[in-house]
C-alpha cells in the first residue's frame, strides 16, 4: 500500500545567495539537494543524497525538549532521551551499544529547551539494520520500561548532573539566572537536566505518559543522508515507519519571552570557582524574531576584536580580565543576552560592571566601524559551508529546519536575513534591549571572598547534594520484568535484517612531496566543498622547553597570534575577518602546529597570513604581558577542576618528575611567572625550522597549486639543525599502588588507572588499541557496560592508549558517584584482572568486525583527512597505514591477544589514582588490598592527609 503523502515529487535543490558587504554580491554556487515527503502517521522524511563515502547518517528530531515539561516534572525530556538507548522490544536490553557499536558505528543523542535529537553515522551496509533498530525504539519500546530500567537510569543521569554542573566550576549559574528571568510555570524556569529531587521522584507511569504524549512520529522529522539510493530507501522507511501510530497532535509554544521589571542581582560561593565571574542577562525575543538577527551581530560586536569595546576597556585598558564574552542565545520561545566576564584573581565584580558600563557608554559615542560588519557577513559564508561539511552536519541543518520552521528551503531564507543586517538595526536593538534596561546579575565567587560579589546582591537558592558515605549498601534491589509484552505489526520485528553488501573502504589519493628546505608535503584533493584546510606541524613542542620554564612554547605560540612584524594585533585580526578564515597556532607535548581553513578562492591570500605569522613574529611586549597573565589566571582556574587535577598526577606518576612528559605544556604558576620575552625569541630561533616539519592540505585546491605557493616559502625558510631530545622511557611499574588526591566535598571520584605503554611507531602500539576495543574502547565494552549500564555509577568509562612520539601509557578512568568510589575501584579491579583470561573467541571476532567497519568513517570531513595526513608525517607511518591496520586487526591470533593483554594490561603492575572527598570516600579504599592510600597534593607529591574519615 502506498502510505507516503508526496509532499514534492521532486528533488529540491537549496541554492544560497548571500550579500557580502553593502555594494558586493556573492553567489554561494551550492546546492543541497534533498527529497521531502511525509507518512500517513505525520513523520516528516528527508533523503539527501551524497556518495563521497560509502557511509549514511541518520538523525531524528522530536519537537519536545525540557519547555513541554511541567514543574515536579523535570528533566524528563532528558531522562527520556537516555531511556530511548536502553531496551525495545525486539532489538532487546542493552544491544543497542552493542549493535551500533559491532556495526562500526558511532551515535548519540541531545536533549535542549526546545527539542530532542538522536542520531548515527553507519557505513552504507547497515542502513536497513539501522531503520530497524530506530523504527524499533520510535514504536516498539514503552512496553520494555522497567522499574529496574528506570531506577538504574536515574543514577546515571545525576552522574550527568554532578559531572556537568554540580562539580563544576559555575556550573549552577544558568539555575540561577533562569529561576530569575522567568517565573514559576514557565517552560524556561527549570534546567533541562531537571532537579535530583523530580529525577528521584519519576515512575514507569511518568515515563509513558511522557511517550505517549510526545513521541508520536507525527512529532518527527527525520532525515537519511550519505550513500543511499531514493527508491531503496523509501521502501525501507515505509516497512519499518510506516504502521508506527501517530499520537495525538502537538500545539506549538506561543512566543513567551521574559518580562523583568527590576534588575536583579545574586551571588553564589562557589567551591569549584578560583576566579570571581560576573554574568549579566538582559532578555531578548525569540528564535526567528527579526531582532534576533542584529542581536547576533550585536554579540560580536561588543567583545570580538581588538575594537570591541569590552575588550578595550576590561581587557586592554583596566586589566579586569583575561577575556570577556557577549552573545545572544535565542531560543523556540524566548531569548536571552548574555555578559560573561571572569575577572582575575581578587578582583572585586563591583569594579567589572563599572567597567561594563564604561565600555557601552564608548560603543554608544564610537558607534560601529563597517570593517566589522564586513568580517562578520564574511565569516558566515564559511561558517557555512564548514556547518555542512559531512553527511552527519548536513542532516542536522535539514532536520532542524524542517522541524522548527516548517522546511529545510528556511535555511537560505535565514542566511539571507542575517546577510541583510546592517549598523542602524544592530543601534536599534542595542537600545530596545539592553541600554538601561533591567537585567539579571550573578556573582559567583570562590568559598571565603564574598565580599568580591556584586554590591546588594542576594544570596542564591542553590540545593546542593550532600555526600554520603555508604548510599550503594543500603539500596534494595529492583527485580527486572521477565517478559516483555509484545505490540502487535504487520511484519515480523523479530527478525534482525542482515547487512547489505560490504562497501569497499574508500580511501582518499594521498599525495607527498619534499620540498628544497627540507619540508615533507602531505596533502588530498576534495572538491566537494570550495573549502580548504591545511596545518604546519612543528616536532618539539614542549619536548624543547627549560624544565625551570615549562609552558615556554604555549606562551610563544601565543604570542605569535598576536601581529606580525608588518601588522599590528588589531591589523592581524581585521585581514584574517575580511577574509573569512580560522588561522590558529597551539603547542601540544610534542610539536607546535600552525593551522588554518578558509574558503578556497581565498587560499592566496590566506596564505600570505599564515606565513607572515610563521616567519615574522612581532615580539609585542604589551600582549606577551597580557597573555602572561592570562595563562596564570586560566592555571589558577584549572587547579581545582577534579578531571583537570587527575590528569595532571596521573601523567607525574606514570612518567616521573625527571621526564618532562610528567607536565602540561601549559606549565605552572611557578614555571610561567619565570618566563620572558627573550625566552620566547630564543626558543623560535632554535626551534623553528623547515626539516623538523611538516606541512599538511586537504579540500578544493590542486597539487600544483600547493607547491607552487609552498616553492615561494621555501625560499624564505631555511633548515637548521634541531636537535631533538631522546626521553628515557620511564620506569616500570613493580607492583600496584594506590593515591588519592583530596577535593573537598567533590560531588564526583575521579578514577585513573594505568601504567607505562610503548610508543606510537612500536610495532605493538596499534595491537594493544585492538585489545583494548574490548575493554574500554566504546560504549559496548566492558567499563562501559558494566559501571555505567548495569550498575549507574557514571555517565561513562573507558580506557585508551594515546598515540605518542615518546612512551604513550594505557589509562583506564571514569568519574563516579562520591558514594560509591569504593564499589566502582572494586570493579575495575575484577574487570582487570580477569581481562586476559576471559577475552574470548567472540571478544576478538567482534573486535575485528568493529574496527574494520569503523574505518569506513574515517575519511569524511576534511578535519579528518588532516587528522590522516597528520598521523602520518608525525609518527612516520606510510601512507597506507591504515590497510595496514586492517591486516594487523586480521592477523592477530586469540593466543597474540592474550599474551598481548598480560604484557600491557597488567593490573598487578599499576598506579591507582583517586581524586575526591578524602573525608567521606578514602578511608574505605583500603578494602582494595592495595595498602593505604597515598596521599598527595595537586602537584604529585605526597603529604599527610589532613582530614580523613576513619
Amino acid at each position: 500500500m502506498q502510505v507516503r503523502k508526496i509532499i514534492f515529487k521532486v528533488i529540491i535543490c537549496l541554492t544560497i545567495y548571500l550579500m557580502l558587504s553593502s555594494c558586493q554580491k556573492s553567489t554561494m554556487d551550492f546546492s543541497l539537494e534533498y527529497k521531502k515527503y511525509e507518512l500517513e502517521n505525520g513523520l516528516d522524511v528527508i533523503l539527501h543524497k551524497d556518495k563521497s563515502d560509502p557511509i549514511v547518517a541518520i538523525a531524528i528530531l522530536f519537537h519536545v525538549g525540557s519547555n513541554r515539561e511541567k514543574p515536579g516534572k523535570t528533566g524528563f525530556a532528558h531522562f527520556f532521551e537516555h531511556m530511548l538507548f536502553q531496551a525495545s522490544e525486539n532489538v532487546g536490553k542493552g544491544r543497542f551499544f552493542k549493535l551500533i557499536d559491532e556495526l562500526g558505528g558511532t551515535f548519540n543523542g541531545g536533549t535542549w529547551n526546545d527539542g530532542t535529537v538522536y542520531y548515527e553515522v553507519i557505513p552504507k551496509d547497515a542502513l536497513e539494520k539501522m531503520l530497524w533498530i530506530e523504527s524499533d525504539r520510535m514504536g516498539f519500546m514503552i512496553n520494555t520500561v522497567s522499574k529496574a530500567a528506570l531506577e538504574n537510569e536515574k543514577k546515571v543521569v545525576k552522574n550527568e548532573k554532578r559531572q556537568s554542573v554540580d562539580n563544576q566550576p559555575y556550573g549552577h549559574t544558568n539555575f540561577v539566572i533562569h529561576k530569575a528571568l522567568y517565573p514559576e510555570g514557565h517552560p524556561y524556569n527549570w534546567q533541562v537536566i531537571g532537579s535530583l529531587e523530580d529525577l528521584q521522584n519519576a515512575t514507569v507511569q511518568d515515563v509513558k505518559d511522557f511517550y505517549e504524549k510526545w513521541y508520536g512520529p507525527n512529532n518527527a522529522t527525520m532525515v537519511i543522508a550519505g550513500d543511499i539510493d531514493f527508491e531503496d530507501v523509501e521502501d525501507m522507511v515505509d516497512k519499518y515507519f510506516s504502521e508506527i501510530p501517530a499520537k495525538a497532535e502537538v500545539e506549538p509554544l506561543p512566543p513567551n519571552p521574559s518580562k523583568l521589571s527590576k534588575t536583579l542581582k545574586f551571588v553564589h560561593e562557589d567551591n569549584f570557582a578560583k576566579l570571581p565571574e560576573m554574568t549579566m542577562v538582559f532578555p531578548t525575543v525569540e528564535d526567528g524574531h527579526p531582532d534576533a538577527y542584529p542581536l547576533d551581530y550585536l554579540g560580536e560586536l561588543l567583545s570580538i576584536g581588538k575594537r570591541a569595546p569590552l575588550y578595550k576597556t576590561i581587557v586592554e585598558d583596566r586589566k579586569l580580565a583575561p577575556k570577556t564574552y557577549t552573545y545572544n542565545l535565542p531560543r523556540e520561545i524566548a531569548g536571552n543576552f548574555y555578559f560573561k566576564i571572569k575577572a582575575k584573581e581578587d578582583i572585586a565584580l563591583d569594579t567589572v560592571y563599572q567597567a561594563v558600563i564604561e565600555a557601552l557608554q564608548n560603543f554608544e559615542k564610537n558607534g560601529i566601524d563597517e570593517r566589522d560588519m564586513d568580517r562578520i557577513k564574511t565569516k558566515l559564508e564559511t561558517d557555512f559551508y564548514n556547518s555542512i561539511e559531512g553527511v552527519l552536519y548536513k542532516a542536522f541543518q535539514l532536520v532542524r529546519y524542517n522541524e522548527f520552521r516548517g522546511t529545510p528551503d528556511a535555511l537560505k531564507d535565514e542566511i539571507r536575513k542575517i546577510m541583510a543586517v546592517r549598523k542602524d538595526d544592530v543601534l536599534r536593538v542595542y537600545e530596545k534591549y539592553i541600554k538601561d534596561k533591567p537585567c539579571v546579575i550573578t556573582s559567583f565567587v570562590p568559598k571565603g571572598k564574598m565580599s568580591l560579589a556584586l554590591s546588594n546582591s542576594q544570596i542564591a537558592a542553590i540545593i546542593e547534594e550532600e555526600i554520603t558515605a555508604n548510599e550503594e549498601s543500603l539500596e534494595q534491589p529492583v527485580e527486572e520484568i521477565s517478559s516483555t509484552q509484545k505490540t502487535p505489526s504487520k511484519i515480523d520485528r523479530s527478525i534482525e535484517p542482515k547487512l547489505g553488501e560490504m562497501p569497499k573502504l574508500s580511501i582518499p589519493t594521498i599525495w607527498s612531496d619534499t620540498m628544497s628546505n627540507q619540508l615533507k608535503v602531505f596533502g588530498i584533493e576534495n572538491n566537494e566543498l570550495p573549502l580548504v584546510r591545511f596545518s604546519l606541524r612543528i616536532k618539539g613542542g614542549m619536548l624543547m622547553d627549560n624544565m625551570e620554564k615549562i609552558g615556554t612554547s604555549n606562551l610563544l605560540t601565543d604570542v605569535m597570534m598576536e601581529g606580525t612584524l608588518y601588522k599590528t594585533p588589531e591589523e592581524l585580526e581585521d585581514a584574517m575577518g575580511q577574509l573569512g578564515t580560522e588561522i590558529g597556532i597551539y603547542t601540544s607535548a610534542e610539536g607546535i602546529t600552525l593551522y588554518g581553513r578558509c574558503l578556497s578562492r581565498h587560499f592566496d591570500e590566506v596564505f600570505n597570513l599564515f606565513e607572515e605569522i610563521l616567519l615574522a613574529p612581532r615580539w609585542d611586549e604589551k600582549e606577551f604581558q597580557r597573555l602572561k597573565a592570562k595563562t596564570i589566571t586560566i592555571i589558577k582556574q584549572k587547579s581545582v577542576q577534579p578531571n583537570y587535577v587527575s590528569n595532571t598526577v596521573f601523567k607525574k606518576l606514570i612518567y616521573g618528575e625527571e621526564n618532562i612528559l610528567a607536565n602540561a605544556p601549559i606549565g605552572t604558576i611557578e614555571s610561567v611567572e619565570k618566563i620572558n620575552m627573550a625566552d620566547l625569541k630564543t626558543y623560535y630561533k632554535n626551534n623553528f625550522s623547515p626539516n623538523i616539519s611538516a606541512f599538511h592540505i586537504v579540500g578544493s585546491i590542486s597539487e600544483e597549486k600547493v607547491k607552487k605557493r609552498l616553492n615561494a616559502l621555501t625560499q624564505k625558510w631555511s633548515a637548521k639543525e634541531v636537535n631533538l631530545p631522546i626521553l628515557n622511557a620511564p620506569k616500570p611499574i613493580e607492583k600496584a599502588q594506590l593515591y588519592f588526591v583530596d577535593i573537598p566535598k567533590s560531588k564526583l571520584s575521579v578514577i585513573r588507572i594505568g601504567s607505562p605503554f610503548v610508543n606510537g611507531k612500536h610495532p605493538d602500539f596499534y595491537k594493544g588499541v585492538v585489545v583494548n576495543e574490548r575493554l574500554g574502547g566504546s560504549g559496548a565494552a566492558r567499563l562501559f557496560q558494566q559501571l555505567r549500564e548495569e550498575k549507574g555509577y557514571t555517565y561513562g568509562a573507558y580506557s585508551r592508549m594515546p598515540r605518542r612520539i615518546n612512551t604513550s601509557y594505557f589509562n583506564a578512568y571514569s568519574n563516579v558517584r562520591s558514594n560509591v568510589t569504593l564499589e566502582a575501584m572494586q570493579i575495575f579491579q575484577t574487570i582487570l584482572n580477569d581481562y586476559q583470561a576471559d577475552f574470548s573467541k567472540e571478544d576478538l571476532k567482534i573486535t575485528q568486525n568493529s574496527l574494520i567497519k569503523r574505518d569506513a568513517l574515517r575519511f569524511e570531513t576534511l578535519k579528518q583527512k588532516i587528522g590522516i595526513l597528520e598521523n602520518i608525517s608525525t609518527y612516520e607511518m606510510p601512507k597506507n597505514y591504515i590497510e595496514q591496520n586492517q591486516k594487523t586487526i586480521v592477523e592477530v591470533t586469540l593466543p597474540e591477544a592474550k599474551e598481548l593483554i598480560g604484557k600491557y594490561i597488567a593490573p598487578s603492575k599499576m598506579i591507582y589514582l583517586v581524586v575526591g572527598d578524602a573525608k567521606t570516600q578514602a578511608h574505605k579504599l583500603k578494602r582494595l588490598g592495595l595498602g593505604e592510600p597515598i596521599f598527595l597534593n595537586k602537584s604529585a607529591q605526597e603529604i599527610m592527609p589532613s582530614v580523613v574519615q576513619k
